[in-house]
């Protein structure tokens, strides 16, 4: 069964960012990308402690799109070419960085006070090359503005792409799929042949897919052309993401992401230099480039 329905299962390396943990499936050594999702982490689920926060201090990017989506807490976003935008459970944050664009998030300070709660996903999108330099963006989309697909014992909320019949307002720059799926004890949804490549993802709870059991945190790759059904026994939250295949490799250094090595090499040295430019609002603290950077490629 599991191998005519899985085609690679992707465990998570996890690191302790001091108050919550981050649990990444992409890039990894068995498979760097799925459809246009070259980067995949789960963070949380935690509560901080009162008066602390996340504190993600302006940072880089480049050829890439992120995309935030939080089940509990909240960020609040700033980037260098002005965006400020507080997100919240069930809406998405897409960042374009295109040919550069610098920002930080950190917990609002209304969530502070009480102690904040995290817990959401945090993807990175490969831009197809003629889009990798394209002019830095950033789209909030609400979440009303979401459409959310119910069935007896589950909801799911598309958050880009078209999946049952619906289609979400947030921009795609390659053929992208990405829901959030809510299972009731008992409740079932199926997963269709709908793109190149999927995978599915348990953040919280428990689900199998035509029966057989998926683990936690994990990145399950399906086969192209199946087709399943995924059900939950006592209640599960899944993400289901994917996309076409890309035809060109990409490259993968710290928070750099490109088709071409000399561009990740060049923009190093731009942030090492200082020529990104700065978050308005935030721009005293940065991180500087790591020696040994934690996201990488492996080609």
């Amino acid at each position: 069964m599991t191998d005519e329905l899985i085609l690679q299962t992707i465990l998570p390396v996890s690191h302790d960012l001091g108050g919550f943990k981050v649990h990444r499936t992409l890039p990894s050594r068995p498979r760097t990308m799925v459809g246009p999702f070259i980067f995949f982490d789960q963070m949380g689920p935690a509560h901080l402690d009162i008066g602390t926060g996340i504190n993600v201090r302006p940072h880089p990017h480049i050829n890439l799109a992120t995309v935030t989506y939080l089940f509990a807490g909240a960020i609040d976003h700033r980037d260098s070419i002005g965006s400020v935008a507080t997100i919240e459970p069930g809406a998405v944050n897409l960042m374009t960085a295109g040919h550069g664009i610098a920002h930080s998030e950190r917990s609002p300070a209304s969530e502070r006070a009480a102690g904040p709660e995290l817990s959401g996903i945090q993807t990175w999108l490969a831009l197809p090359e003629a889009d990798e330099e394209r002019d830095p963006a950033f789209e909030h989309v609400a979440k009303a503005a979401l459409p959310v697909i119910e069935t007896p014992g589950a909801r799911a909320r598309i958050i880009m792409g078209s999946l049952w019949g619906q289609t979400a307002p947030t921009t795609t720059y390659a053929e992208t799929i990405y829901a959030d799926i809510v299972l009731d004890a008992g409740g079932g949804v199926p997963i269709d042949a709908s793109a190149d490549e999927r995978a599915l993802y348990v953040a919280i709870g428990d689900a199998t897919l035509d029966g057989m059991p998926l683990e936690p945190m994990t990145l399950y790759v399906l086969r192209p052309g199946v087709t399943a059904t995924l059900r939950s026994a006592s209640g599960g939250r899944v993400m289901l993401c994917g996309g076409e295949a890309f035809t060109t490799p990409r490259h993968v250094w710290w928070n750099f992401v490109s088709s071409s090595r000399d561009r990740i090499n060049q923009a190093k040295a731009d942030w090492t230099a200082g020529n990104f430019p700065k978050v308005p609002g935030d721009d005293v603290e940065f991180i500087p480039i790591p020696a040994v950077p934690k996201t990488v490629s492996y080609p």
